[in-house]
């Protein structure tokens, strides 16, 4: 079956050298595409790659279809984009090893990945000489807190400004100047939405979500809760390389001897889903079964213009039916008949998980 691709989400994985990032990110794509080596700044240029969001509803709407039309569409899922950074050192944020130029590329990802060595393995040297998880974290943190100082430090007071919201922007770019040097992110100093907007163009690195990745051995790996916090996960580079090898059953069996029932890819994109306040809606028939995140909250006319920017401006109502009943009764029609179809307006706020027909005026 052809499986089409839309892009979406933007992660950016970071982590001193040799903590095993760009052995993750080799696994998690499934293919050799970034050099991992033993010695530092492997990673010199930022690699890609593209993997699609693990998401069974989309073959089970496409059996419908071919149940119903006669004729399988192709799957079109959502897609997360992966980037590896080449690894951070101390004093990355005023220019040491390649600092500046892989500081830019953190800039442009949604969600950064912060990868911390767990394992041990006297193979392999640490940048830092010993394995200090905590200690690791605090480094990245820190260069990423004084990149943005500096950011904000050049910033200029608007004197002899009276807009509003010229002077707002000021006084929340002084409580920043103030929350930087005493050691707090941005996401910590500012968190109302609405004063978010006023600083967006600052771009600044610790407003961004952060998700804490241990890179941990087999062993730690078993013993690891099944429940960690939002922002937290563990995951062995080592059993993905693994798993990367395997057929699909081969996975589950090995996947089952850890107690876990999804990869380290599986999570980790559900962790950025969750973390980012992202769903997904669906649509299908006989052109494509297609997956489209949104943020939660998002309102219909803006998730139609999510599949084209025409149909927000021209939005005239969405035929809506919950997965769900979808699939129990059989497609559209059924749906309809069982008085499952929902139309629904400018002010409703899509679900995760809707199956969508969105009616447009010309």
């Amino acid at each position: 079956m052809i499986v089409k691709q839309s892009m979406n989400l933007k992660v950016g994985i970071v982590g001193l050298p040799n903590a095993g990032k760009s052995t993750l990110f080799n696994a998690l794509l499934k293919k050799q595409v970034a050099e991992a080596a033993n010695y530092p700044f492997t990673t010199i240029e930022p690699n890609v790659g593209v993997v699609p969001v693990p998401d069974r509803r989309l073959e089970e709407l496409a059996i419908i279809i071919e149940i119903t039309e006669g004729k399988k569409p192709p799957l079109v899922p959502a897609v997360v984009e992966f980037v590896d950074i080449a690894g951070l050192v101390k004093g990355a944020s005023v220019g040491e090893g390649l600092g500046n130029k892989f500081l830019s590329h953190i800039r442009e990802v949604d969600l950064i990945v912060n990868v911390l060595r767990f394992f041990e393995d006297p193979s392999i040297v640490h940048v830092a000489g010993d394995v200090d998880a905590e200690r690791d974290r605090e480094i990245i943190e820190t260069e990423l807190l004084l990149a943005d100082l500096q950011t904000v430090n050049k910033q200029v007071e608007p004197r002899g400004v009276a807009d509003k919201v010229v002077q707002t922007r000021w006084e929340l770019v002084r409580q920043l100047k103030v929350g930087l040097d005493s050691g707090k992110p941005a996401r910590d100093i500012i968190s109302d939405p609405e004063e978010r907007v006023l600083v967006r163009e600052l771009n600044l690195l610790t407003m961004k979500p952060v998700l804490v990745v241990g890179n941990v051995s087999e062993n730690q790996l078993i013993n690891q809760s099944t429940n960690p916090p939002i922002n937290q996960l563990a995951i062995s580079a080592k059993v993905e390389a693994e798993l990367a090898a395997l057929t699909s059953e081969e996975q589950k069996a090995y996947l089952k001897e850890f107690g876990l029932e999804a990869s380290g890819l599986d999570r980790l994109i559900a962790k950025a889903y969750e973390m980012l306040g992202l769903i997904s809606f669906l649509t299908c028939g006989i052109i494509e079964s297609r997956a489209w995140t949104i943020k939660r909250g998002t309102l219909a006319p803006q998730a139609a213009g999510v599949i084209h920017t025409d149909f927000e401006k021209k939005f005239i109502k969405a035929d809506v039916v919950a997965f769900g009943d979808f699939i129990t009764l059989g497609g559209w029609k059924g749906a309809r008949e069982a008085g499952k179809a929902r139309s629904e307006g400018k002010g409703y706020a899509m679900q995760d998980g809707d199956v969508v027909e969105f009616k447009v005026g010309s």
